[in-house]
This record gives structure tokens, C-alpha cells and sequence, in this order.
């Protein structure tokens, strides 16, 4: 066994393995019970799916329960902790573009839903105030739940903030090798702890992965960019639009979505197919990122396709009227995807895995790692 040398004398409760918002929530979820963790994280800073993302603390349109609930709950402690940990929030809010009547009859329907509570659709004086930068539509649904930050830099501050408030000790640039509790195996040496909680993301085939091959997940990669607009302007709010009323399983899954989603399906096949829907959020010089696409398969795709990148274009420009833009980036996300949206097991004793396999590691990030720590603390 590699890694018999000691990487540190110091004996844990807890060794969270993975350094994206799972494994930064799990360990802030340990810390809160008063527990001395570690976390292990094999890059200088983890640079998957928790930085490559929009930083869209999304709660409307998560799929209705228990992932609903972790959405209001996870976006809860955002707004308590991003104060304390530096990390600004950028906007708040989600404004939603109705285009067509059947999307309408959805938003209706929505708002009769435990999750449309505090939501409502905008009245036109609203929508000319608000919204100014909305193409005409039959009407905008508003949601205040909604936070944005900048994940390329929330991540590392959340981190320090644990370090440096919490007492968590991270281990960068360090691979985890085996779990033999007590014993943690390393690349750089081993580690002691009660219990270790391991929070892969999308790799899928490295530690337990007979455990993880029973979340029967694929990988979903997303096509993201970001643009400058040529005019300034200032964003109160994310925007999404019809699309994502035939996307988001808390819009989807009501029947009266049954007729959108037919609908987008004959009139805007080439979207449907590649996965697009939109989503635009403001960074604080003013740029946007907007996406996105999704495309499932057993490894991530390593190309960007610019057919669905010029797709998300037409949309954007089908939606908001901010004049010209220039795209300044472009990149590619993935993360795990499965019918399920999170999965969790404890695959020994005082061993628990866990990943969100949904896309909404930022959304639910926060609550999942309470699931993952109370999971672990009760499988010894």
C-alpha cells in the first residue's frame, strides 16, 4: 500500500474527499457539529463542475419535494455564510420570459404549486421597469428566491473561509489512494480519521466505483460562454425563457407542461435535441454568461460544438434586446447525470459517498452535504 508515511499526525472525525461545493458543504455541515475535519483535494483547487457553472443558486424549477426543499435550504445558507466568507452576491431574483400561451398555462399552474409561493408574474408596469431589456411577451415570472455569485472565485473563498474561520485543514494537490479506516491512503501519506465522506463529482470510476456505477449516471458536458454587451447595462435579475419551462423538472413535470414541451418539440426540434435551454447571469464588470447545451454520453466530450453554441445565440438574442454582444470565453462544463437527482450510499462502515447527479450541485450543494455527513455519522 502506497502512502504509509504520515501526512499528518493530527487524528480527525471526519476526511471529506473532493474539493467542490459537496465536499466544502459536507465539511462546513461537520464542522457545525462540532467535528475536526480535513478535506482532500487533488487539484490546487478544484476546477470541475463547481467553478464552470453560472454561480445560479436556483430554486424555482427544481424538481418538486425533497430537492425542492434542499434548494430553499441550501439557498438559505448562501445568504447567510457569503457575507461572512467575502463572496458577493452578484443579483438575486429570476425573471422568466413567457413567449407562448402554453408556457403561460404552465407558469399558472406553477404558482398554485407549494412551490410558487412568493412567486408571481410581474404586472406590465413591472415588466417595463424591471425589465427593460425583455423582448415582448405574454408576461415575465418572477421568482425572489434566486442567488448569484461568481463560483470561479466563491469556491476558493468559501475554502479559505472554512480554513481560516472553521479549522478545516485542506490538503491540495493530494489523491486519495484507499480508505482503510481508521486510515486514509495518499498520495503524499495517510491520514486518521473516524469517518470519511467522499464527494467524486463526475468521476465516476475512482474510489468505490461499484458503488457509483449504481447511481447508473452518465455524463451530461454543456457548452457555456461569456459575452460582453457592447452597451452597459445592469441585470436585476437572472432571465430564463420557455425553454426552461420545458426543462426544469419543477415547471416539466406538471401536466400542463405536457403541450409546451410538444410544441418546442415540432417548432424548435434542433434546441430540443441538443439540450439547450437559457439561462443569462450578470458578473459584476458588467459581462454575462449565458448557456446552455447538454449532451449525455460515458465520458465527457472533449470538443465544443459551436452548432449549439450559435443555438444558444438565437435564443439569447430571441429573448433579451441589449443591442450587440462580444464573446469574450468559451467553455465546457459536465457533470454527472442520472433519473435521479442526487445519489448517496454508504458503501462501509463509516464510509459514505455522494454526488448530485442533476446539475444542481449549487443549488442543493448546501443541503446535501447535511444529507452526506448525517449519512456517515450513522453508518458506524
Amino acid at each position: 500500500m502506497t502512502g504509509t508515511s504520515k501526512l499528518s499526525d493530527k487524528q480527525y472525525d471526519v476526511v471529506v474527499v473532493g474539493g467542490g461545493i459537496v465536499g466544502l458543504a459536507s465539511a462546513y455541515a461537520a464542522v457545525k457539529k462540532g467535528l475536526k475535519v480535513a478535506l482532500v483535494e487533488r487539484e490546487a483547487q478544484n476546477k470541475d463542475a463547481s467553478i464552470r457553472n453560472f454561480g445560479f443558486v436556483t430554486v424555482s424549477g427544481q424538481r418538486s419535494g425533497e430537492h425542492w426543499q434542499r434548494a430553499m435550504h441550501s439557498r438559505n445558507i448562501w445568504a447567510d455564510i457569503a457575507p461572512k466568507a467575502g463572496i458577493k452576491v452578484e443579483h438575486t431574483g429570476l425573471h422568466m420570459l413567457v413567449q407562448r400561451p402554453e408556457a403561460m398555462s404552465v407558469a399558472d399552474a406553477f404558482l398554485k404549486t407549494e412551490m410558487g409561493e412568493s412567486c408571481r408574474l410581474l404586472s406590465q408596469s413591472e415588466i417595463q421597469e424591471q425589465t427593460p431589456y425583455l423582448k415582448t411577451g405574454l408576461g415575465v415570472l418572477y421568482s425572489p428566491h434566486e442567488l448569484r455569485v461568481e463560483s470561479n472565485t466563491a469556491i476558493g473563498k468559501l475554502a479559505d473561509w472554512l480554513a481560516q474561520v472553521h479549522g478545516v485543514d485542506f490538503y491540495n494537490k493530494t489523491t486519495v489512494q484507499a480508505v482503510d479506516l481508521p486510515t486514509v491512503h495518499t498520495s503524499r501519506g495517510t491520514l486518521h480519521t473516524a469517518h470519511c465522506v467522499i464527494c467524486p463529482g463526475a468521476d465516476l470510476h475512482g474510489l468505490y466505483p461499484d458503488t457509483l456505477a449504481q447511481s447508473d449516471a452518465k455524463l451530461c458536458t454543456l457548452n457555456m460562454m461569456r459575452v460582453m454587451p457592447r452597451q452597459a447595462f445592469k441585470l436585476n435579475a437572472a432571465v430564463m425563457s420557455d425553454l426552461s419551462f420545458a426543462r426544469y423538472d419543477g415547471f416539466a413535470q406538471l401536466p400542463e407542461a405536457r403541450a409546451l414541451i410538444s410544441l418546442l418539440d415540432d417548432t424548435q426540434t434542433a434546441e430540443r435535441k441538443a439540450g439547450v435551454h437559457l439561462i443569462v447571469v450578470q458578473s459584476a464588470d458588467g459581462s454575462l454568461i449565458i448557456g446552455d447545451s447538454h449532451n449525455y454520453c460515458d465520458k465527457e466530450l472533449p470538443f465544443r460544438d459551436t452548432y449549439q453554441d450559435n443555438l444558444i445565440i438565437n435564443e439569447f438574442k430571441k429573448v433579451m434586446d441589449i443591442g450587440e454582444v462580444d464573446i469574450t470565453q468559451h467553455w465546457l462544463g459536465v457533470y454527472p447525470s442520472a433519473d435521479n437527482v442526487v445519489f448517496k450510499a454508504s458503501p462501509e462502515s463509516g464510509v459514505a459517498i455522494g454526488t448530485i447527479t442533476s446539475g444542481t450541485g449549487a443549488s442543493t450543494g448546501f443541503a446535501f452535504g447535511e444529507e452526506l455527513i448525517n449519512l456517515v455519522l450513522e453508518s458506524k
